[in-house]
């Protein structure tokens, strides 16, 4: 594998997951870059207002990181990476209305062309709970006016979009009782999963202890 790819709602551990991969095994690391959008915080405080903006933004951020990722192909290490762009359109659906939509989605087909696909795509997954809980416990100031319903509507969005995703192998991981920050013992024993993964789809789902 040559460019794997940690995806998921707000505050599911993405980032996390993807630094320790990055550390542990020397992988290159390529993020998001949530903070150099200008928009973000301003998007959580008038959804309707800044969404577009916001959108955009990250649209071209992350296509100009992976076409980067892509020129520099040859004989580069792995890669993994906190975001899969074609779920930007998801968000998209969410947050913008019909004529922005239309707009956008303009831009996004013409700005993916070309991107490079992921040998393995991990999907993490928990409750709106679970994702309030660490939200609220990361403590990032924009972050903490997001409400259920918005998480809600993201995580249904998340499970239809990857429930039709065919693009990569696929390992989805129910992170509900996983301490993935913390705990060595459920980091390592989802690192053995993945390194047993080749092709297809794949469901990780630890029960509590």
């Amino acid at each position: 594998m040559k460019f794997i790819v940690v995806e998921g709602p707000i505050g599911v551990g993405k980032t996390t997951l993807t630094r320790k991969l990055a550390r542990n095994f020397g992988y290159e690391l390529l993020l998001e870059g949530a903070a150099e959008n200008p928009f973000l915080e301003r998007f959580y405080g008038d959804q309707k207002q800044w969404a577009l903006q916001t959108q955009l933004f990250f649209l071209l951020q992350r296509a100009d990181q992976l076409n980067d990722l892509r020129q520099n192909d040859l004989f580069q290490p792995v890669r993994v990476s906190d975001f899969l762009i074609h779920k930007d359109r998801l968000f998209a659906g969410l947050t913008l209305d019909d004529d922005e939509f239309r707009l956008y989605d303009k831009v996004y087909q013409h700005v993916i062309t070309n991107i490079p696909r992921p040998d393995l795509v991990i999907y993490l997954q928990a409750s709106v709970e679970t994702l309030q809980q660490r939200i609220t416990r990361r403590a990032i100031p924009c972050e903490q006016d997001i409400t259920d319903d918005y998480l809600s509507r993201l995580s249904e969005a998340y499970v239809d979009f990857f429930l039709r995703y065919d693009e990569s192998p696929l390992l989805m991981v129910n992170t509900e009782h996983l301490n993935l920050a913390e705990s060595t013992r459920d980091y390592e024993n989802l690192v053995e999963y993945i390194l047993s993964i080749r092709s297809g789809r794949h469901y990780f789902n630890p029960v509590a202890s």
